[in-house]
């Protein structure tokens, strides 16, 4: 049982992958909902701005972190560990841009949070499943393979990030949504996030993608430009991303 009073709004934002221009972009929109909280549901730096980003992160006082399995693939890179299976993007090359001090505020990041909200329940914040953070959940996880990664987790909303896709489902009476990605949206530009009081939002937040994509150019990362063209001005389709996930263990 959460300690936190049930009347609450709380913003959720997931898979920045180091897009500052995206991630204050949408901090901007958190801050006019006046939200209580912000709880990060993982992968926060992994991308062309990891330092930057998670500096930023660093001046929110309401928030708390989820971790995924880019954030463990980036402190593995920085401590010369085994990374994960899924690492993330540019792990090595990010561990190379970020300070000791960075390094423990990603590995400061905890399993879960658990939340009991008016309106919506008990809720449960994750990154791939309540399991762990490389399962994947998606729109089309078949139902058995659904209730395979919830088994336990004792909550009516689950909100989990990894798959990058806004979706809404509900399997056993338990909701199941993900809010999107803030930096590194599937099927449709911008940035994805969601608003969770009395009831769920979805939410999607535009920004300057043209001027975000130049910034994001001017990095030292030698494959920015290939993520400016590919996960900012446009992003991957439903139908690559599907196939990407049935390969990796998925939907």
């Amino acid at each position: 049982m959460s300690n936190y009073p049930v009347e609450m709004r709380v913003a959720v934002i997931s898979d920045i992958h180091g897009n500052l221009p995206a991630l204050d972009a949408v901090l901007s929109e958190v801050e006019r909902e006046h939200v209580d909280m912000i709880i990060s549901c993982g992968d926060v730096a992994s991308g062309p701005m990891p330092a930057e980003t998670i500096e930023r992160l660093r001046t929110l006082d309401n928030a708390h972190f989820v971790h995924g399995n880019a954030d463990r693939g980036l402190i593995a890179a920085f401590d010369g560990t085994e990374k994960p299976r899924l690492p993330g993007p540019a792990a090595d090359w990010c561990a190379t841009q970020i300070s000791r001090e960075q390094r423990d505020f990603l590995a400061s990041f905890v399993d879960t949070v658990r939340l009991e909200l008016g309106g919506v329940g008990r809720v449960l914040f994750c990154h791939g499943s309540p399991r762990n953070d490389l399962d994947i959940l998606t729109a089309l996880t078949p139902e058995d393979r659904v209730r395979e990664l919830i088994a336990g987790a004792d909550a009516d909303l689950i909100v989990s990030g990894h798959t990058h896709m806004q979706f809404e489902r509900s399997v056993d009476g338990v909701r199941l949504i993900n809010p999107g990605s803030v930096g590194m949206p599937y099927e449709e530009p911008g940035a994805f996030w969601g608003l969770l009081d009395s009831e769920v939002r979805f939410r999607r937040t535009d920004y300057d993608r043209e001027a975000a994509a130049a910034r994001i150019r001017q990095t030292a990362w030698t494959e920015a430009g290939e993520f400016a063209r590919a996960n900012v001005l446009s992003v991957p389709s439903e139908e690559d991303v599907m196939e990407f996930f049935r390969k990796a263990g998925g939907p």
